[in-house]
């Protein structure tokens, strides 16, 4: 057997891999092709046309997902004092300083969102090679580096994530659930497009999103129309009615 096995390989004859489905066909397929027993995330990856070794064509930001992500995510704080009760007052499940830092140069990374108070920063800096390839890095711009940290903590709690391109200017988000209903996915879906056009950077040049596909965990991808960027909700209505 190669690297797939049958599942994959059903599921996949099932995929149109040229053709470009609308949103709401994405979706469906996604969720029908399904593999497993368990519970898997729906993830898009939108391919941009930025030079993302230029400065002024980064793409980064936060955005609260309509409908969440369907887990709860897990919030590490760096905090002090009196910024460290608060944390845990609003529900971080991880709180600390130093000791924390060690504990994730030694491997521990089990959290989805990092938040830190200012002051901890020269503590989380070193932490940079193991934190920023995991999209964990607190950072000021997306307000996971706030000395408000219970409200940091209640929008991560919230499933607000954020969205980088990386260094081959792609997004990857994550949506959601196969489990989640077929609204649910494409309401989120239609928020991620939403931002992502709205926090276009102003000196992209040529086609700024060139392609997008949709795939659960383990599942095939599959291509979604990118021009399709508008009144994604509208179309589907008739088919979720």
């Amino acid at each position: 057997m190669g690297r797939h096995g049958r599942t994959f390989i059903e599921a996949r004859t099932k995929v149109d891999r040229e053709h470009e489905y609308t949103p709401a066909e994405a979706v469906s397929l996604v969720k029908e092709l399904k593999r497993v027993k368990f519970d898997e995330s729906v993830e898009i990856h939108v391919r941009t046309g930025l030079n993302v070794r230029h400065a002024d064509e980064q793409l980064r930001g936060t955005i609260a997902l309509p409908n969440g992500l369907g887990k709860s995510v897990s919030v590490a704080v760096f905090a002090k004092g009196d910024k460290a009760r608060e944390a845990e007052e609003a529900g971080a499940d991880v709180v600390g300083a130093e000791d924390l830092a060690e504990r994730i140069e030694g491997g521990f990374t089990d959290f989805d969102v990092a938040i830190a108070t200012p002051d901890m920063m020269p503590v989380v800096g070193r932490l940079g090679r193991i934190l920023g390839p995991q999209g964990k890095m607190p950072n000021p711009k997306v307000g996971t580096v706030t000395m408000d940290v219970s409200k940091a903590v209640e929008e991560s709690k919230a499933g607000k994530i954020e969205y980088r391109t990386d260094r081959t200017a792609i997004v990857h988000l994550t949506i959601g659930k196969t489990s989640f209903d077929e609204r649910q996915l494409l309401e989120n879906y239609a928020a991620v497009i939403d931002e992502l056009i709205r926090a276009k950077p102003s000196a992209a040049k040529g086609r700024y999103i060139r392609s997008i596909t949709m795939a659960s965990t383990m599942g095939p991808g599959v291509k979604v129309d990118p021009s399709r960027t508008r009144d994604i909700l509208e179309e589907a209505a008739p088919a979720a009615a």
